[in-house]
């Protein structure tokens, strides 16, 4: 019998009854303005095997688009550009670790040290 236990893949596994990880990429007027199907495009061009990428309307951080959100850690990132995304896939997505520089800094102050209020 095989043995899948160390597998790299079973890091995002899920149950049937439980729902797939998603990378939502605002399409809403603003971030539409500012490229965000592009940047939809790039995510969907990259074939993630664990996610779910999809466009979705407004994310209510228009000052700040495109506006990305990964679920399965509620993870926000802003002015996500198409060159912006194979970092955050290789990185974040299949990485784990979060792209620093393009976390939205008005929900992510507390958890990642920035800023001061």
């Amino acid at each position: 019998m095989a043995d899948f236990s160390t597998s790299p893949s079973l890091d995002r596994v899920t149950s049937p009854n439980e729902p797939r990880p998603q990378v939502f990429v605002c399409q809403h007027r603003s971030c539409a303005n500012n490229g965000s199907a592009e940047t939809l495009q790039a995510f969907q061009r990259e074939n993630l095997e664990a996610f779910d990428v999809l466009g979705c309307g407004c994310l209510g951080q228009c000052s700040s688009g495109p506006t990305v959100r990964v679920t399965s850690d509620e993870t926000w990132y802003c002015r996500v550009k198409a060159a912006d995304v194979p970092h955050i896939v290789d990185r974040h997505l299949k990485g784990g670790e979060p792209v620093e520089e393009k976390l939205n800094s008005r929900i992510h102050r507390m958890v990642w040290g920035m800023g001061n209020g």
